[in-house]
């Protein structure tokens, strides 16, 4: 695993007890983590023509709606020219039982946005949603513990936030952060002849799945989670690298598909290269899928040639991760090298 997947120990407070709840904390959603995601081509579809300039805007806008990217980011007006902001909202519903875990995995989640596109995080603000009859807020004080120290962790503050009484649970942060507008980690800037690059394995939504469904833990699906992208994305300016996305809940052929279409690029994918955590084709080979997974490859199918790959592999690759890696259009120390960007073709996902 790269320095960006490897966990820290909390350095806040001691971990308290937790109250009791009637069932499951997973069991309070209908979905779990980024496999609730609206589908990427229903999303797409309702966001046609929202991109709107302001008549007068406050700054330029250097990265925004068009091609999907991981988060926004705005030329500060007045800065040297070397100032950018960087501004991402992620939440979810609970992704695993342990309330201090999701709030950890959420955080981790939100954070990473800001190191896909090249970023350092600043300050975030929490984004609770919480059943407030039915959950003790005990278990939301063990949410927000998590996302705590996994911000502090990154260097990032965490100055208050926003909460509602909501029937399902939901937690995530909204992120602000910076970055230098010349070294920017974009999805649309993919070129042919460039390798890609895969900074965590995949199978973390077919493992959250199965925990969903039969209470078992996977610590180190968990570890996976709240591993920071810092480390890679740092590796990836240091590297040149100028293209990159994280792997979230359109699964790596969905943000793969993304990156390819903005760049004008056909994706290679060598399958046989692929990582992917321990359990999680077993898992998928037991019928441990969630619904995002299969929405994610039939909006990929149409585009895809997926030459001898069965059912199994396909789904593995569309599997909606939750706080997942970065896909570098690249190479950086100690990360696999999972295929590769070549000139358009009839295709613009090519899996071999």
């Amino acid at each position: 695993m790269t320095q960006a997947e490897t966990t820290q120990p909390a350095t806040n407070q001691p971990a308290t007890p937790q109250p009791e709840m009637t069932k499951r904390l997973t069991g309070y959603a209908h979905g779990g983590g980024c496999a609730c995601k609206i589908p990427p081509g229903e999303l797409e579809d309702v966001l046609a023509g929202l991109g709107a300039v302001p008549a007068s805007p406050n700054g330029e806008l250097i990265v925004g709606l068009e091609t999907g990217d991981d988060a926004a980011v705005v030329r500060v007006p007045g800065s040297p020219g070397r100032l950018a902001a960087v501004a991402t909202a992620d939440f979810f519903t609970p992704v695993v039982d342990d309330p201090y875990d999701w709030g950890r995995i959420a955080a981790a989640n939100a954070l990473s946005d800001v190191y896909a596109v090249g970023g350092r995080p600043l300050v975030a603000v929490n984004l609770l949603a919480w059943p407030r009859a039915v959950l003790p807020f005990e278990l939301a004080r063990e949410v927000l513990r998590g996302g705590l120290d996994v911000a502090s962790r990154a260097g990032c503050h965490v100055g208050g936030g926003h909460s509602v009484d909501d029937p399902e649970p939901k937690y995530g942060m909204a992120v602000t952060g910076v970055a230098d507008p010349a070294r920017l980690l974009r999805n649309d800037a993919g070129r042919p002849g460039v390798p890609l690059t895969l900074t965590k394995p995949l199978g973390i939504g077919i493992l959250n799945n199965r925990h969903k469904a039969t209470g078992e833990v996977f610590e180190h699906a968990v570890a996976a989670m709240v591993g920071l992208n810092a480390a890679a994305s740092a590796a990836a300016l240091d590297a040149g690298a100028v293209c990159a996305t994280d792997v979230t809940g359109f699964g790596l052929l969905g943000h793969l598909y993304k990156m390819a279409r903005a760049s004008g690029v056909t994706a290679v994918v060598d399958a046989a290269a692929v990582p992917y955590l321990d359990g999680a084709r077993e898992s998928a080979r037991a019928g441990y899928v969630s619904g995002g997974t299969r929405r994610n490859l039939d909006w990929v199918a149409p585009h895809t040639d997926f030459g001898d790959a069965g059912e199994e592999e396909r789904l593995l690759l569309a599997d909606a991760q939750t706080s997942g890696g970065l896909l570098i259009a690249g190479e950086i120390p100690g990360a696999p090298v999972i295929g590769e960007l070549i000139p358009a073709a009839a295709h613009p996902l090519i899996v071999r």
